[in-house]
């Protein structure tokens, strides 16, 4: 059984992934018995996109002192968010103004952000990561998609192998919110990229077909898949408002309902997939049922509205604590089954 871990974007509302897993990886230290278990050790492949990338990364970055031990824990991860969410998410005055009459290209300073992910991932390198991944993003001047993947950076070198701090910027660089994120690949190649989120909101139905495309054997029925999503928006927008605004004024709402429309399809086309395997029960997907209660945008980084996520987040761990500690009863068990067949050395062929 191959267990893939797939975390959705949503900017600021990566924190509600980000309690789930710290639930989750709680529940694992408790059931293993082993109070230094993590996430990394109970799946096969990880798909992140955004803020969910951000969190993938967090989750493989390798310690310093023990390469093949993960430098955070799920607790250390959600800290990124309710430590710098604030700070990434603040806008100057100026900016404001500009962003009021339609005027301004990146709502926020993308050198904060920058910081942030240097502090917490330096030169780590993609492909020093502990387990397989696959993070989104998409290349404006080729317009095509483009996959950050473990493998391919062990495989293909410096060509392909770019610093985490990078990746993250690439992934999460929003349309409006962030400019556009130049990286260079550690081979310097140069890569014009944006957000995933503009066609993979949703990452698991990426994830599974690397899983499967990579181990021809791998079928769906053998395929586990966690999916956390950062909620469904059930916005709506009045018609007058939206018929009557300017273009640049709706550009906000044009996003956030791009995004949750690729989300909601990808939900769909995996519960189709494994209902026709049969194996509806391998794939779980948890995420708030509302989001009436906080401030929705990918940007509500407010220390109020940041509360309130925090709130939401324990609400969802507590309306799925039954099904976490199956899930984690399960991972347990197949970890032990597992142990000794190294299941991820499927994934070290070149493509």
């Amino acid at each position: 059984m191959k267990k893939i871990l797939s975390i959705d974007g949503g900017g600021i509302r990566g924190i509600i992934p980000g309690m789930l897993l710290v639930a989750l990886e709680e529940k694992l230290k408790k059931e293993s018995k082993d109070p230094a278990a993590a996430i990394v050790d109970y799946f096969d492949f990880f798909a992140g996109t955004s803020t969910g990338g951000i969190l993938t990364c967090l989750l493989l970055c390798p310690s310093e002192d023990h390469p093949t031990r993960p430098r955070f824990s799920a607790k250390e991860a959600l800290d990124l968010y309710l430590e710098h969410g604030n700070e990434i998410f603040k806008m100057s005055f100026f900016k404001r103004l500009r962003a009021k009459f339609g005027l301004a290209g990146e709502r926020y300073n993308s050198k904060i952000f920058e910081g942030v992910l240097k502090k917490y991932f330096g030169k780590t390198k993609l492909s020093q990561l502990i387990k397989p991944c696959i993070i989104s993003a998409y290349n404006i001047e080729l317009r095509k998609t483009h996959f950050f993947r473990q493998q391919n950076a062990i495989v293909r070198g410096d060509v392909r192998d770019f610093y985490l701090k990078d990746v993250c910027r690439a992934t999460s660089a929003a349309p409006t919110y962030f400019s556009v994120a130049e990286i260079h690949s550690i081979a310097n190649v140069r890569y014009p990229l944006l957000d995933g989120g503009v066609f993979a909101t949703n990452p698991a139905l990426s994830g599974l077909i690397e899983v499967t495309k990579a181990f021809n054997q791998t079928r769906i029925n053998d395929i586990h898949l966690l999916s956390l999503g950062t909620g469904r928006s059930k916005r709506s927008y009045d018609y007058d408002h939206f018929k009557k605004s300017s273009a640049m004024a709706i550009v906000p709402a044009l996003i956030d309902i791009m995004m949750s429309g690729v989300a909601e399809t990808s939900d769909f086309f995996l519960q189709q997939l494994f209902h026709s395997a049969g194996k509806e029960k391998n794939y779980v997907r948890i995420e708030p049922g509302s989001l009436e209660s906080i401030k929705e945008g990918l940007d509500a980084a407010s220390p109020a509205n940041i509360e309130k996520l925090m709130a939401l987040g324990d609400k969802t761990v507590s309306e799925n604590e039954n099904l976490l500690n199956q899930i984690a009863k399960f991972l347990v068990e197949e970890q032990k089954r597992s142990a000794s067949k190294m299941p991820w050395d499927f994934l070290k062929v070149a493509r």
